[in-house]
Formats: structure tokens, sequence, C-alpha cells
């Protein structure tokens, strides 16, 4: 469960869901070939998350909690330094593209090609995240699951 504060906003991931992540990688490791390769994308995503400032990481890390938990086929993985989650081919499917990389007002989910989002002629492919409520994880979890359907 994610440590809120009293505004019951996200502050990030709590010391038992670091642990639990760093266990689910160990044992991605073990299963050989492929769960190391998900394993190592795995730390990548974490690795990048860790150089954030705390306002973007606290976003990122919610975005990779929902995601594992609507998408859990997507392989996350670092893709130009960005957290990112890619389909089984390894084409891209969104990243997490934080403000202070690019000094930027606000952090995106920004989504790739092999997205399924397509809407007729014209349909939005990145979205601003200010910051995490539960609207936003609704709406995260709407496009995580839209992407891969």
């Amino acid at each position: 469960m994610p440590t809120t504060n009293a505004t019951s906003e996200s502050t990030g991931f709590s010391a038992a869901e670091h642990a639990a992540i760093k266990e689910r990688a160990g044992e991605l490791r073990a299963e050989g070939k492929q769960g190391a390769k998900k394993a190592d994308g795995l730390q990548a995503v974490l690795d990048s998350m860790a150089r954030m400032t705390p306002e973007d990481r606290v976003i990122a890390e919610r975005v990779h909690v929902t995601v594992t938990a609507n998408a859990p086929e997507l392989l996350p993985k670092s893709w130009y330094g960005m957290p990112a989650y890619a389909n089984v081919d390894g084409k891209v499917v969104f990243c997490f593209k934080n403000s202070g990389k690019f000094n930027t007002r606000y952090s995106t989910l920004e989504f790739q090609d092999a997205a399924h989002l397509d809407d007729g002629e014209i349909w939005p492919v990145s979205y601003a995240l200010e910051k995490w409520s539960p609207a936003v994880e609704k709406k995260v979890a709407e496009l995580v699951k839209a992407s891969v359907s």
C-alpha cells in the first residue's frame, strides 16, 4: 500500500513496496534468460526513478504500480533514460517523461505507435501529470488498459 500524506495523495513507494520490487527482480533473474531480461528492465526503471526529483519520482512510482496492476504483460525498460513499458515484441507502448529531465512544467505519460489508442483521425498521445490523485490513477489505469487492448 502506498504511503500517503494528510490529503491522501501518494508520497511514493513504501519501504515494503521497495523490498517487494527488489525481491521480484531477484525472482525474475532466477527464472532464466527471459526473466533476467525483465528483471534488468525493472532495475533500469527503478534506477531511472531514483535519479528523479522527489516530486517526479512520486508520480513515476505510482505510474509504475498502476501499470503493473493493469497491464502485467508489459515489460519495464529504460528508454532514452526514462521509465518505459514495452510489449512482448520489445516495442515501447508508452513512457514516463519526467519534468526534471527536460525542465518542463509537468511530467507526461507519452504513448508511442505500439499503443492502441487510435480513435478516428485524431487522438491524444501525451498526457500531463502534475500530481497524483485517485482521479489521475483511474485515468492512467484506463489509458494503460486501452493501450494494450
